[in-house]
């Protein structure tokens, strides 16, 4: 019974590692892909993947500028650099007394005073564009889809990972268990 049981253990080992390896070798590169944008996201402030935060060069405190004012300014900084000039969101930094507005189509930022309206600097943000990479909706940016691509790029590669684990540990942990099965008889 035991010599059953010991056979029965190495064949679904053996199936085991064969499904192991033939989802590991697609799931290697999108694994390889998270890391390394996990890495560039995480030290994204000192590799400088963001323009500088700068603060403002207005003295006093006086009432800021209005959002609306905001994105007409960096609009118009766009058009006069041939950009496409659809905003997607603005940061306000009170603390610093600027605004931060950034594009749909590009990933350009355009640095405001938040009193004066004038423009503190414009950058690309290397960020953004990365973690559109690190979440699969880089795809859907460049095609124009829904957040389709990055739901399934998602699932598929936490799925992976996540059976990849369970069967690197049951490969890991089990021939150990059969060693123990056949001293055992």
């Amino acid at each position: 019974m035991a010599n059953k049981d010991v056979q029965q253990k190495v064949k679904s080992l053996r199936l085991l590692r064969v499904l192991h390896r033939w989802l590991g070798i697609p799931l290697v590169l999108f694994f390889f892909v998270i890391g390394i944008t996990s890495i560039l996201l995480a030290w994204k402030k000192k590799a400088e993947l963001l323009p500088p935060t700068l603060k403002t060069k207005v003295e006093s405190s006086k009432d800021w500028i209005s959002p609306s004012q905001m994105v007409e300014i960096a609009m118009k900084k766009m058009d006069s650099m041939n950009q496409s000039n659809l905003v997607d969101r603005i940061d306000i930094r009170p603390d610093k007394g600027i605004a931060k507005v950034t594009f749909q189509t590009h990933f350009t930022e355009v640095q405001l005073d938040g009193f004066s309206g004038a423009v503190l600097s414009i950058g690309t943000r290397h960020s953004d564009w990365i973690e559109k990479v690190h979440d699969g909706s880089i795809v859907d940016y460049y095609f124009g889809g829904t957040e389709t691509s990055k739901l399934i790029y998602s699932t598929l590669t936490s799925f992976g990972l996540i059976l990849m684990s369970f069967s690197g540990f049951y490969l890991w942990y089990f021939p150990n268990v059969i060693r123990k099965m056949k001293v055992g008889k």
